[in-house]
């Protein structure tokens, strides 16, 4: 399923094709932790539909030593 976050880190807008369903994304807005809703996604997958900062943006950030 296509999923359009805006990241919190840089305000970039992406859709990423993330394999979840519609139901295991209704389960985590509705206050399911997100690691029961969609067991099966990778933690890069779950932190991008959280924040939308996807793993790119995170190792730039770990290599730069940024804090924010």
């Amino acid at each position: 399923m296509k999923i359009t976050r805006k990241s919190r880190l840089t305000g970039i807008v992406r859709t990423l094709e993330i394999p979840c369903t519609p139901e295991q994304l209704a389960d985590w807005e509705n206050g399911t932790y997100i690691q029961n809703a969609m067991p099966n996604l990778s933690a890069a997958d779950r932190e991008f539909i959280m924040t939308g900062i996807n793993q790119d943006e995170w190792d730039k950030m770990i290599a730069s030593g940024e804090d924010e």
